[in-house]
């Protein structure tokens, strides 16, 4: 009598940093990275992509106008960072929106500037902010109506647990819109973003911000990321 061979589980697919041997390694280096690069995140985030990081959040609002101009929509900004996309939400949102992440500075950024807005009189509401892990989230099943991020989920060390917690905590009817850097297909403009992404953007974002090992990091990231046809 044989017995059947039972399937190897493949590991599952997510972020890992250099030295990073497992998941726990891997969310641990990544909180440790964006917490170093917190103080000049939003200026590298502006000079690298050429400005175009605003078009895209407002893009993406745009696009989910419908779910923000309800009044009883509850929206969850994941990886917020220091609140880029939240607070373009929330400018067109008529309910309420939360942001999470679980680097601390750069949660303290997110509301100095969350502040300032409030001392001009911008915000319908505060925006939220709460200090925790996208992969274990602190709200129950089902309490919103719209989960966003932007540039984050690619730094998840589980996709699969990622995509599983949003789930758990959209509304049966609810949206799911993750903005996220693809590698473009072999050409013209693929070779430009390569020469840019693996040249030019690490020694920038490294001089600018002191930490060069960020920076190397974030093209290494994206590779490893889905590809668009896998998407």
């Amino acid at each position: 009598m044989t017995e059947a061979a039972v399937p190897r589980k493949e590991p599952s697919k997510g972020t890992r940093p250099a030295g990073a041997l497992s998941e726990s390694d891997a969310s641990r280096k990544v909180r440790e990275m964006f917490t170093q690069i917190a103080p000049r995140y939003d200026l590298l985030n502006h000079i690298l992509s050429l400005q175009m990081d605003r078009m895209w959040r407002a893009r993406t609002a745009n696009v989910l106008r419908p779910i923000l101009e309800r009044a009883d929509a509850r929206i969850l900004d994941l990886c917020c960072g220091t609140g880029d996309l939240a607070f373009t939400l929330e400018r067109r949102a008529k309910g309420r929106v939360w942001g999470v992440d679980f680097a601390h500075t750069m949660l303290v950024r997110a509301k100095e500037k969350s502040l300032i807005r409030m001392k001009r009189a911008e915000p319908n509401r505060p925006i939220l902010f709460v200090e925790s892990d996208a992969l274990r989230l602190p709200f129950a099943d089902g309490a919103f109506d719209l989960v966003t991020a932007a540039f984050g989920f690619r730094n998840l060390a589980n996709y699969e647990a990622g995509l599983l917690e949003i789930r758990r905590v959209l509304k049966e009817d609810g949206t799911i819109a993750i903005l996220e850097f693809t590698e473009p297909k072999p050409g013209w403009f693929g070779d430009l973003y390569q020469w840019y992404f693996r040249t030019v953007l690490p020694r920038l974002g490294g001089l600018i911000s002191g930490d060069q090992a960020a920076y190397t990091y974030l093209p290494k990231s994206v590779a490893r990321f889905f590809r668009p046809e896998e998407l």
